[in-house]
């Protein structure tokens, strides 16, 4: 029997896995709505952090490199960019490596906002989580840390496509 027949006539799996959808679907609802709530009093969307916070953490990004950092399509990170750029909190800058193609970086004040909302975040995440032992922050860090990654192993880094299978 192969492991997803085996999963599938798990009944003890299929609550578990109803569980997991259920208090993972609540946690990231409340953290949409945490960050939209921390970042849009700065003038960004949500989404225009995140691609500070991918250009803050992976250095300069091509567009294609930035949208499958953000699991999003090329055209909309475009957009994404524009906006960003319009505000002045990134910039396009030559690849050094290849001629035809351009690095997004983050200007000064792009890190500098970047910064200033990731630190407000991290205080309130402070506040959270310092009820709990320091063994058990680092058990779910860990948790969540590999979650993350079996995860972007099933979705797709161009955006996706609707209805796609697995």
């Amino acid at each position: 029997m192969t492991g997803a027949k085996t999963a599938a006539a798990d009944p003890a799996l299929d609550r578990d896995a109803a569980a997991f959808y259920d208090a993972l679907a609540d946690l990231i609802r409340v953290y949409q709505f945490r960050d939209r709530d921390r970042i849009c009093c700065q003038d960004i969307s949500v989404t225009q952090y995140y691609a500070l916070e991918s250009l803050a953490r992976h250095g300069p990004l091509t567009l294609n490199e930035l949208a499958s950092q953000l699991y999003l399509d090329k055209s909309t990170v475009s957009r994404v960019v524009t906006a960003v750029e319009r505000k002045k909190l990134l910039r396009r800058q030559p690849h050094e490596e290849d001629r035809r193609a351009v690095l997004l970086a983050l200007t000064d004040s792009g890190q500098r906002l970047y910064e200033g909302i990731r630190d407000d975040i991290e205080e309130r995440e402070k506040r959270l989580i310092a009820d709990f032992d320091p063994e058990v922050r680092a058990a779910m860090i860990a948790l969540i840390g590999r979650l993350a990654e079996a995860a972007k192993g099933r979705v797709s880094t161009t955006g996706g496509t609707c209805c796609s299978l697995d």
